[in-house]
């Protein structure tokens, strides 16, 4: 098991006088030293804007730049000219949907995406099907939060002109099965784009075994900074697309009457960049290689089957999705107590010391087809030990009352 708490600063001030238990790493995760010090380095040592000057501290950033562009290359198993930074995942997915999917669309041509998907990888694509009159059609996920193989060769069909999916669901934990229906996207001629916002950190990312088109991630939920998102594409997808955004220093030439782009990925990088993010991200990257994504699996799959495992019979807990441990499944359970709004469960987790999210999860379409307004969210990353989850399941334990106590003393 793992034991790296005593890396991420925040971890450990608040349990100097108190107690926190952080479990809500699918909206975003806690930063180790290293990255807090590379931020720091940056600004104190390295700031300049890349691929502007030509004096020795532009050139050192410039290369700091594309050097955290090759790490992220090596790491997802791409090619440096593949990889463009953005500011997340979001704006990644409308990269794709604006400059590649749009201009290819016809009348009639169908976009599929699963029902569990977040809205930053739903809005997009309702919007083009709305504007360009073409259909958006949704897997459905069995009872167990799986997308079958039947589902799966239904609904993508030669009328199918992309696929959107997401590597991890944010709210079941499930892992979708993407190197499939890539296959059978392919197979009917259909492009595919894997949402790797959630399973960058917890399963890694290999875009060559994929065999996706293109693949999206941000670097906040993989311990790097806020602001900083990845597009990987195929070059020769990438080359075909026009710029998402028009301003300094993505154009080769400019006239008073027209420009020449750039050729990706700086085509796509209009403006000042978040370099210090980017750098902040390779070192991130970094450090989960140290860590090893072997142990980072392991680690977090032992802590999910030991939580699974410590809820499962509490009564009038219902959890969504997959139940059973050994399902390919990440370390992201979702749950209610029948009865209790998923609200004041949180807020009476929060009086016990352990975060956790309540709501939709960005994900309200996945919620009303499992037929609840909200959820609970616990979500776990490497940081999270064997004890931060007893905690939690004693917790869950003490039920519907004693959260109706809890809510009752803040009222009073």
């Amino acid at each position: 098991m793992l034991d790296i708490a005593r890396d991420f600063p925040i971890l450990t001030n608040y349990n100097k006088d108190g107690h926190l238990i952080y479990a809500d790493s699918a909206a975003t995760t806690q930063k180790p030293q290293c990255v807090l010090d590379a931020l720091t380095e940056w600004y104190t040592v390295r700031n300049a804007n890349p691929h502007r000057g030509t004096y020795k501290l532009g050139a050192l950033a410039t290369d700091i730049y594309e050097y955290a562009r090759e790490v992220v290359a090596e790491h997802i198993h791409g090619k440096k000219q593949e990889v463009v930074f953005c500011r997340n995942t979001t704006e990644a997915i409308n990269l794709v949907a604006r400059c590649f999917v749009e201009p290819m669309l016809r009348e009639g041509d169908e976009i599929v995406i699963p029902i569990s998907e977040h809205h930053s990888n739903v809005l997009p694509w309702q919007e083009l099907a709305r504007k360009h009159k073409c259909r958006l059609v949704y897997l459905l996920t069995d009872q167990r939060g799986r997308l079958l193989e039947s589902e799966i060769r239904q609904k993508i069909t030669p009328k199918t002109c992309f696929v959107a999916v997401a590597q991890v669901s944010n709210v079941l934990g499930t892992c979708f099965p993407v190197k499939e229906i890539t296959r059978r996207a392919h197979e009917m001629g259909a492009y595919v784009l894997a949402d790797c916002a959630q399973g960058f950190l917890h399963c890694g990312v290999d875009v060559e075994e994929m065999g996706v088109d293109f693949a999206a991630f941000s670097a906040h939920k993989a311990f790097g900074p806020d602001g900083v998102g990845v597009l990987w594409g195929r070059y020769e997808l990438l080359k075909q697309m026009p710029p998402y955004n028009l301003g300094g220093e993505m154009v080769d030439q400019v006239s008073w009457r027209k420009a020449v782009y750039e050729k990706p990925p700086l085509r796509f990088e209009a403006g000042t960049q978040n370099a210090s993010g980017a750098f902040a991200f390779s070192v991130a990257i970094r450090y989960i290689q140290q860590l090893g994504q072997k142990a980072i699996r392991e680690h977090e799959a032992a802590l999910t089957a030991q939580l699974l495992e410590g809820i499962r019979e509490i009564p009038g807990l219902r959890i969504y999705g997959n139940p059973d441990p050994a399902e390919d499944r990440c370390g992201i359970v979702s749950f209610n107590f029948v009865g209790q709004s998923s609200l004041l469960v949180g807020r009476y987790l929060d009086a016990q010391g352990i975060n956790v999210r309540s709501g939709t999860h960005c994900a309200q379409p996945l919620l009303a087809y499992l037929g609840v307004g909200s959820a609970c969210r616990i979500s776990l990353a490497p940081y999270n030990t064997a004890d931060d989850v007893d905690c939690i399941i004693r917790a869950l334990k003490g039920g519907p009352e004693m959260i109706a106590r809890t809510v009752l003393r803040r009222t009073k």
